[in-house]
């Protein structure tokens, strides 16, 4: 539970990012441009905040402090939760055994219908359902539909590939049990931002051609490579939050000493083929090492036949589907992911 000191750290913080545009310019100086992208006034706010904490960098820390700091900042950006017709925990099966999960079930959501399995984000070694429930309940109220968050095993206690197995199963749980999680099994999409979004493409990808397959994929700023350095990393590898040292510090963990950084279970971009996956949104920062992997996995589906819809949202950092309670520029990019999975998971055919 966050403290009275956490609440009014992120009651401050919101009360701020609340404030009109010209007046947060005056706060926090001039605009900041890079490679013809200017910097959206509430994250470069959001950055200013960073730099006072002052926090140690994330290779100075063991992974339960970086899940630690993660689970504190969570707290304090939390914010009001959305109204929801229910949230429950379940118990979604993965490759080695059950595990976390959560659904978030819209007010006046019909049964059956869509149904979103979300794989949350943090380098595959912080982040769980607490760290994203605030995220979840917003995109669940704003889509209308259902969506069951997985808590998938982290490393380095579970190296690669516990991660996509997990997912796997976990997705191929949910079709299972599509009955009971008010869910029509046609119409499951897979879904993640940064890390959680290099699982549902992984997902999507491995069931394509086969039964069940996902009939959508939500991509939040994925981490679709881990064996290549693309350009963003140079332009935005330091000071927009995600740094390359955090994502090296995520790989080294991640893989295993024998791990090949381009097995496709890994790098979803690395793939033979991504024909047959899934129709996809995808939507990238504009300040954010991952953005050219990231663009470059919607080349590639658009290049295979898979229909995609690619989002810059070129004023922003990685990290923003964590942000819908304190600003309105993160928040306005999920509603648009909100809309795309709702469209994404609309019925084929008039009940």
């Amino acid at each position: 539970m966050a403290s009275i000191s956490d609440r009014g750290q992120g009651a401050l913080v919101r009360m701020l990012a609340s404030l009109p545009h010209p007046l947060l310019r005056r706060l926090v100086g001039r605009p900041v441009s890079l490679d013809g992208q200017e910097l959206d006034v509430e994250a470069q706010l959001g950055l200013r905040l960073l730099a006072l904490a002052g926090a140690p960098a994330l290779e100075e820390l063991t992974p339960a402090q970086a899940r630690a700091r993660v689970a504190r900042d969570a707290a304090i950006f939390s914010g009001r939760p959305e109204a929801l017709e229910r949230a429950e925990d379940v118990s979604p099966q993965g490759a080695a055994g059950p595990l976390r999960g959560r659904l978030y079930v819209p007010p006046h959501s019909p049964a059956p219908g869509g149904l979103l399995v979300y794989f949350h984000g943090g380098g595959f070694v912080v982040a769980d359902l607490e760290t994203h429930d605030t995220s979840c309940r917003f995109l669940a109220a704003r889509s209308g539909t259902r969506v069951l968050a997985v808590d998938y095993r982290l490393a380095p206690e579970h190296p690669f590939p516990a991660a996509i197995d997990d997912a796997l199963a976990a997705f191929r749980w949910a079709a299972a049990n599509a009955a009971e999680l008010g869910a029509d099994p046609a119409r499951i999409a897979v879904g993640g931002d940064s890390a959680g979004g290099n699982l549902a493409a992984g997902v999507a990808r491995l069931s394509a051609g086969r039964d069940p397959a996902p009939a959508f994929q939500l991509l939040l700023y994925p981490w679709v490579d881990l064996a290549e350095k693309r350009p963003s990393y140079r332009l935005f590898g330091e000071g927009f939050y995600l740094t390359e040292s955090d994502l090296d510090w995520y790989r080294g963990h991640y893989l295993a000493r024998d791990a090949d950084a381009q097995d496709p279970r890994c790098s979803p971009l690395r793939a033979e083929t991504l024909a047959g996956a899934a129709p996809a949104y995808l939507a990238t920062a504009g300040f954010d090492p991952l953005r050219d992997e990231g663009e470059a996995y919607a080349a590639r589906l658009e290049a295979e036949g898979v229909p995609v819809a690619l989002r810059r949202h070129r004023g922003l950092i990685h990290g923003f589907f964590n942000t819908v309670a304190v600003g309105r520029a993160g928040r306005e990019a999920i509603i648009e992911a909100a809309g795309a999975l709702r469209l994404g998971l609309a019925r084929r055919s008039a009940p």
